[in-house]
């Protein structure tokens, strides 16, 4: 009897100081991997398919771990997509600040988890069996309390901070850290139509998910990581599941291929373009910091002249235009309409009619193909030659 109840108070596994660290780490880390391919990659974006199996564990560990429901999250998520940087986004560090979205991510979350009209339009396609409807929906709150208990019985008293940590880790990992410093703080392989950044190139701390800008480059990719230094670890697990027949990738980010030996604009070409559209802004936006660098002087007089200071003229130059109020529109243009910024002023009118030619939806395949052969005649006879050499090898694109 008394030896019941030491084990009761003491917890059924004795670990040295550092166990219990490396217990709470993993946990955490298991909870992690299941949002970011379970309730991220697979059910928000359909980017691989899971075996009934693997599905099932992702959504009864949330449940103990989160207790957050599938269709919510989803729908949620989904929502940020459709409606990112808007007022309609349900966590941007645009709208909300960054300190709110940190502080507040969850409670954010909540928020939008209760709007009916958000579950209807995005939480399509999530599960609705019996076990959802009458377990993980229905009682959310009691997967969590079943936790404690189990951490309590496992590991005593110190089983109570482990399970406050997992509760925790979740709200300012997922829903602060990637909702916020990832729309405010890093660096961009790709020139989205957002604020999204890669925080860190190692995705492992968040299960791949630092590499947001890449994410929202190609939403639909099971892969986050993109270039050759970059680690994606969930991606890593996905890979595993594979070869154990629990999972099956459908979609991945396109791989760019050129073809040298191309020398006008086909649909290969246009199709290309569009897919990688996010990366060629990206590489066209470094030669106007280069060519804004050159010029830093004589724009640095000008913009006094109405006004603006360096670092916000910069922002003007590299931002995209539908981005900037009508008045800040008018204030670029009269900077870079001064004789002594030509090419400068050619560089981001030709940015930004690159950029028409995909958001073209009513024009035929064969009108954008001549549109980008058009572009790319010009481009090489602006005489400008950071414009010659990109077009030269926009062509090659296949």
């Amino acid at each position: 009897m008394i030896s019941d109840f030491l084990i009761l108070v003491s917890g059924a596994i004795d670990l040295p100081w550092w166990g219990y660290v490396v217990v709470t780490l993993v946990l955490t880390h298991i909870t992690i991997a299941s949002i970011t391919i379970y309730l991220h990659r697979h059910s928000a974006h359909r980017a691989l398919e899971l075996h009934p199996i693997a599905s099932h564990f992702f959504r009864f560990w949330l449940w103990l771990t989160t207790g957050m429901v599938t269709k919510q999250w989803t729908a949620v998520h989904r929502k940020h997509h459709a409606k990112c940087e808007t007022k309609d986004d349900p966590h941007s560090p645009v709208i909300y600040g960054i300190k709110k979205v940190l502080a507040e991510g969850s409670e954010l979350y909540r928020t939008e988890a209760k709007n009916e009209e958000t579950l209807k339009r995005y939480g399509y396609g999530t599960p609705d069996d019996w076990l959802e409807r009458n377990i993980y929906s229905k009682h959310s709150a009691k997967g969590v309390s079943l936790m404690l208990i189990i951490n309590v019985l496992l590991f005593g008293p110190i089983g109570i901070t482990i399970w406050a940590i997992q509760m925790l880790w979740a709200p300012v990992f997922a829903a602060g850290v990637i909702n916020g410093v990832g729309h405010y703080w890093g660096y961009r392989n790709f020139q989205a139509e957002d604020a999204s950044r890669n925080i860190v190139p190692w995705g492992i701390l968040i299960g791949g998910e630092e590499l947001h800008n890449n994410h929202h480059a190609y939403a639909t990719s099971a892969r986050l990581s993109n270039k050759w230094y970059e680690f994606d670890i969930g991606w890593l697990y996905i890979r595993i599941l594979e070869m154990m027949g629990l999972a099956k990738v459908k979609k991945t980010a396109p791989k760019l291929r050129i073809d040298k030996k191309k020398t006008e604009c086909d649909l290969d070409t246009l199709q290309a373009v569009i897919s990688h559209r996010y990366e060629i802004l990206a590489k066209y936006t470094q030669s106007l910091k280069t060519t804004f660098a050159n010029e830093i002087t004589h724009l640095k007089e000008v913009g006094a002249q109405y006004g603006i200071d360096k670092s916000t003229l910069k922002h003007w130059i590299l931002a995209d235009s539908k981005t900037l109020q009508q008045h800040e529109r008018e204030k670029l243009s009269q900077v870079l309409s001064n004789s002594n910024a030509k090419t400068l002023d050619k560089l981001y009118t030709m940015r930004e009619e690159l950029a028409e030619i995909w958001q073209r939806s009513t024009a035929s395949t064969e009108e954008l193909v001549k549109q980008l052969e058009d572009w790319c005649r010009r481009a090489e006879e602006s005489g400008i030659e950071v414009l010659r050499t990109f077009s030269q090898r926009l062509r090659c694109y296949a």
